[in-house]
């Protein structure tokens, strides 16, 4: 009986170190697998299929789906927000936290209940100026996707018109040395974030499953607006139809970007002295002299030379 029990547990710990040396071989593979997958289909970069998305962006993932049942709703309650409008924010923002056009109209009527629910709460508790909190927080629940996204798309597209000179000098190093673009594209684009490295990989998934190069540049277009990034675009639709070498246009076209960014940049410089003089005049000056003003009030009354001690 002993004799089986001994044997009973050597067979259970080599079972154990058999299973665990299993487990550690499968986890190795594993490793090997994704970096291949992400070598052959350029999405190193996208986090490690965006690193299991942060906390919170996982949380407003969820907290969305809870729109879905308000779609229907948000669809025909379509104000300020047609359903082709939708899709062309949601596709020139990178459709943030996985979004479609029946999520987003579903979201706006979920923001406006909770916005009205807030308020009823507010005003039932007798918080002052609640009753205009009925009006307003239903508007602004409503309309606060709008705006992020609509605010998500610019900031997107102004990321892209920082990026893309370096990303273009980058690119057309490779062209001059006999690289070919895909090749070059492949290469480069794994060493850039965001919506620059996002657009371009999926150019390449595009043309690697057989889409015409043209048509995929023509989904860049309508997927981004930044002047720069179009001009780029057509500069190399037009360079694939008359077959002109690409690798002078991206170094021209880097170098264009490049003065134009600093021309944005002194453009951005000269609008802010205006406002800085406006704050300057209303603001700070005023708040200086009431300061200088009660201290000379209060060294007339309280200090050692003050009127009230003549009186005495």
């Amino acid at each position: 009986m002993d004799a089986l029990l001994i044997i009973s547990v050597i067979l259970f710990w080599l079972f154990i170190g058999i299973g665990l040396r299993h487990l550690y071989v499968y986890q190795q593979e594993k490793k090997e697998l994704v970096v291949h997958v992400q070598e052959t289909m350029h999405l190193e970069n996208q986090h490690q299929f965006r690193k299991k998305a942060a906390f919170a962006e996982r949380t407003i993932k969820r907290l969305t789906k809870f729109a879905d049942d308000f779609s229907s709703m948000g669809q025909r309650l379509n104000f300020f927000s047609e359903p082709h409008d939708v899709e062309d924010w949601l596709r020139k923002s990178g459709y943030p936290f996985d979004l479609t056009v029946e999520r987003f109209q579903g979201i706006k009527i979920f923001f406006a209940i909770a916005g009205l629910t807030i308020a009823a709460m507010a005003f039932v508790i007798g918080i002052p100026l609640a009753h205009f909190g009925l009006l307003f927080m239903p508007l602004i629940g409503y309309f606060l996707p709008i705006l992020y996204v609509k605010n998500k798309g610019k900031e997107r597209q102004e990321r892209l018109r920082y990026d893309l000179p370096d990303f273009l000098d980058t690119v057309s190093v490779s062209l001059q040395a006999g690289v070919h673009l895909e090749e070059a594209l492949k290469q480069i684009v794994r060493f850039f974030e965001g919506p620059l490295q996002e657009e371009f990989s999926r150019f390449l998934q595009e043309t690697e499953l057989g889409v015409p190069r043209e048509e995929a540049y023509r989904e860049l277009l309508r997927r981004n607006d930044n002047p720069e990034f179009q001009t780029l675009i057509k500069s190399l639709i037009q360079g694939n139809r008359l077959g002109v070498p690409i690798a002078q246009t991206f170094k021209m076209q880097a170098e264009d970007m490049r003065v134009m960014r600093k021309e944005q940049a002194k453009e951005k410089a000269a609008k802010a002295s205006p406002k800085i003089t406006l704050i300057t005049t209303f603001v700070i000056t005023p708040a200086a002299i009431m300061m200088i003003a009660g201290l000379m009030i209060l060294n007339m009354f309280l200090g050692d030379n003050s009127v009230l001690k003549m009186f005495e």
